[in-house]
């Protein structure tokens, strides 16, 4: 049987003291505490192992330097959350930011706030970039942590102490939508696996300039087998349309192995476009057009806009990067 979690007060009733004086050790509020207690109590949270080591206690008492990343480990990247092409770019643009400014980056999978509060509050990080998540677990997390945190792509409708960094998802689609216009493609298909937040901003921004008369769409099954076996009962209307729109690369290079399975000739028979121009864009054939958002510059924001929030410097609550269209040979001119 798994041992239960030990708890700030088992580690006090073990000493006979109380669990404010065991709390303040770990924080490292000890200026009223003897040495000669200090030292019971780290003592004991190495023997208990209530954190990893006696580093975790000295990081407690001074500035760690060290910069969590939360990534939402959601059940559609099927136990593949940091292999995911966009998460897998955006923690190595972020780990040469941190490290330029002599510090550490953790990275944590997690599913909810409470594991990103127990985690954050032990390391006494430095700031947080949380990814993936959705508004009332960013407002949970900031009405329960001191700690400065930014958010990727976050739906912020009140951003009070957070810094969102997100792009303009809009723009994307509507550049997507303008240039399969200018390819002469007039019937497409545009593919999400949800119609909310980002998602839906890209989708509306490629009926702006496509129009939604010249557009199908499909809400696909985030699972890939599901995913494909839904492709396979609907195989008629990528014979009905000439190119297709998906919302992430991700989903637009799946989409190309399962229509090259079946048959299909890309882009001869079927034109297919992404969104986030993840490295693997270039790596498949024919390499991918997309929508370009420059993780890069991302990770400069964040980090800057962590330091401002650290110093109590007023900032933007929103910031809203641009992006840009790469055209590649998955997109065929009719």
């Amino acid at each position: 049987m798994e041992e239960q979690r030990v708890r700030i007060s088992d580690i006090a009733d073990e000493l006979g003291l109380s669990t404010a004086t065991v709390s303040n050790v770990i924080h490292g509020k000890t200026k009223k505490i003897s040495d000669e207690t200090i030292k019971r109590v780290q003592e004991k949270l190495e023997e208990r192992q209530y954190i990893p080591s006696m580093a975790g206690i000295l990081l407690a008492q001074n500035s760690s330097k060290i910069i969590g990343i939360f990534v939402n480990d959601h059940e559609k990247y099927e136990g593949h959350t940091l292999d995911d092409m966009f998460m897998a770019s955006s923690l190595n643009y972020l780990s040469t930011e941190i490290e330029k400014q002599g510090k550490f980056m953790m990275i944590k999978k997690a599913k909810t706030m409470d594991e990103i509060i127990q985690l954050a509050s032990m390391w006494n990080m430095d700031g947080l970039v949380v990814i993936g998540f959705c508004q009332q677990d960013y407002t949970y997390l900031r009405n329960h942590m001191r700690i400065p945190f930014v958010v990727y792509d976050g739906i912020c409708h009140h951003p009070e102490r957070i810094v969102n960094i997100t792009i303009d998802n809009i723009d994307g689609g509507r550049r997507m939508g303008a240039y399969f216009k200018d390819m002469g493609h007039r019937k497409a298909l545009c593919i999400a696996d949800n119609d909310e937040d980002m998602d839906r901003d890209r989708y509306l921004g490629f009926l702006q300039e496509f129009g939604e008369e010249n557009t199908k769409r499909l809400i696909v099954p985030m699972t890939k087998q599901e995913r494909w076996e839904f492709y396979e009962k609907r195989i008629d209307i990528f014979r009905e349309v000439t190119a297709v729109f998906a919302v992430s690369d991700f989903y637009a290079i799946d989409l190309i192995h399962f229509l090259t399975k079946k048959g299909f000739r890309i882009p001869e028979e079927i034109s297919v476009a992404g969104f986030d121009d993840t490295p693997m864009c270039e790596m498949i054939y024919p390499a991918l057009t997309t929508i370009r958002q420059d993780g890069e510059l991302r990770a400069k924001v964040a980090m800057e806009k962590l330091r401002e929030l650290r110093e109590g410097i007023d900032t933007e609550t929103t910031v809203m990067l641009p992006v840009s269209l790469v055209s590649r040979e998955s997109i065929k001119k009719l």
